[in-house]
């Protein structure tokens, strides 16, 4: 039953990011958007997968905590070439 409500969890979070990533792509800058912040998110997401791996829980809660991490980390790529164009724009 854990695993069930961690996987609710996991998805509740996990929808928000593909909302962010288009959103940041579309505004074409960095402003509001916190590096540090996204890679605490990661941070966590590593975490939890290492938990599962320790203690052996590998299953479908794992593929998920993978998947949001694969979409946060997306962020990163959004926000790296975000930058760039505040760099082109001078707007840094």
């Amino acid at each position: 039953m854990g695993a069930i409500f961690e996987t609710v969890m996991l998805v509740c979070f996990g929808l928000s990011w593909p909302i962010n990533v288009v959103k940041a792509y579309k505004t074409q800058t960095t402003k509001g958007t916190s590096l540090p912040f996204i890679f605490l998110i990661i941070a966590g997401y590593i975490a939890g997968i290492t938990a599962k791996i320790i203690t052996e829980q590998i299953n479908y809660v794992l593929v998920v905590y993978i998947i949001n991490l694969i979409i946060v980390m997306l962020n990163v790529v959004v926000y790296i070439r975000n930058y760039r164009l505040d760099k082109k724009n001078n707007i840094i």
